[in-house]
Parts: C-alpha cells; sequence; structure tokens
C-alpha cells in the first residue's frame, strides 16, 4: 500500500499504532489490565494510569532506539533491526500470562496502575517493538505516540469491560495477525533498509 501522499509523521503514527495495538492482544499487560480492572472496578483512573505509565516507558524506549541509530553504521542496524524484529515475530506467537499476582497498596488506582505498567513494559515486546520502530520512522514524537495509542487501543477496553470482553477476544488469531506484522516489518526493513 502506498502512503507516500500523507506526511511521514501520519505514516509514522499509523505504523506505531498498528504494531503496537496488535502486538499487545494477549500480552501480559493486557492481562495486567484485566486485573486492575476486577481489583479496584474503576476504569478511568486505571487508564490513566496506563496513558501515563506508556508514555514514560515508551518514550524512553523510543530515545533509546534513536541511540542506537546513531551509534551503529547503517548497514550494521539495518540487519539488527531486521533480526529483532524477525525475533519480536515469532516472540509474539508465544502467548503471555501473569506469573505473579502483583500486590498493589492501597493508594488508588492510579498510582498502583502507573507503578504497574511502568516496570510490566520493562523488557516487554511493545518496548522493544517501540525501540525498534525508532531506529526505522521519524519523527520520534510520532513513534511515541503512536506506540501509546496502540496501547490504550488494546487495554482501554479491557479496563473498561472487564473479563467478559477479555473471554471473548480471538486471541490465538490476533497473536498470528501480530507475528505476520512484524515479520513483514523485518523483511521491509531486510529490503528497503533503515532510513
Amino acid at each position: 500500500m502506498d502512503l507516500s501522499f500523507l506526511p511521514a509523521s501520519v505514516v509514522t503514527t499509523l505504523v506505531s499504532t498498528g504494531t503496537v495495538a496488535l502486538a499487545e492482544i494477549g500480552d501480559k499487560t493486557q492481562l495486567l489490565a484485566l486485573l486492575l480492572a476486577a481489583r479496584f472496578r474503576k476504569p478511568w483512573p486505571i487508564i490513566a494510569g496506563i496513558l501515563v505509565a506508556t508514555l514514560l516507558n515508551h518514550a524512553l524506549a523510543a530515545w533509546f532506539g534513536t541511540l542506537v541509530a546513531q551509534w551503529l553504521q547503517p548497514q550494521v542496524l539495518r540487519w539488527i533491526v531486521a533480526a529483532s524484529f524477525l525475533a519480536v515475530a515469532l516472540w509474539t506467537l508465544k502467548p503471555d500470562r501473569l506469573d505473579d499476582e502483583p500486590q498493589f497498596s492501597a493508594r488508588g488506582a492510579f498510582l498502583a496502575t502507573t507503578i504497574a505498567f511502568f516496570f510490566a513494559e520493562i523488557g516487554d515486546k511493545t518496548q522493544v517493538a517501540t525501540v525498534l520502530l525508532a531506529t526505522r520512522y521519524e519523527p520520534l514524537w510520532a513513534v511515541i505516540a503512536g506506540t501509546t495509542v496502540g496501547m490504550l487501543l488494546a487495554n482501554v477496553p479491557v479496563a473498561l469491560l472487564g473479563s467478559r470482553f477479555a473471554d471473548r477476544l480471538p486471541l490465538k488469531t490476533a497473536r498470528y495477525v501480530a507475528a505476520t506484522v512484524f515479520a513483514a516489518l523485518a523483511i521491509w526493513v531486510a529490503v528497503r533498509g533503515i532510513g
């Protein structure tokens, strides 16, 4: 699909949003949103916490991605990014689960969600995807905006509708679609390069 008629920032935002929204389906942070919704039964503070945590986490990840892009030669970076997208594609096929139920303080849904989501995202698929997207797409703010919107698209319905909605998600199909998107990005970078 030719999107060359759109400004680069719009293309970057759309690619980042779609990539992260698909990768997030069935992810542990989506399970965390379900757990928080069941625990606090207050969706709006949970949604606000997801927003703040994602903005902070993905801004750091995107900034790191731009630093990596500056340190490495374009050909080396091209193959590292392509291999990383392929690795994330394979990783996406493995369903996530929460290993231990996190312990939340009584300070409220917003604070608990912000802290839990920030730490749950460290080293997660969507954080890795944000680093990779920042090495490939510009401007940086559009990557951060897109990945944040992608997280919200996947997690807001869970926070609003709780377990009734989560039980109806076709998680297996969503994982395959997300894996295909990451594999396509790997091929795209391998063929077209970075930049």
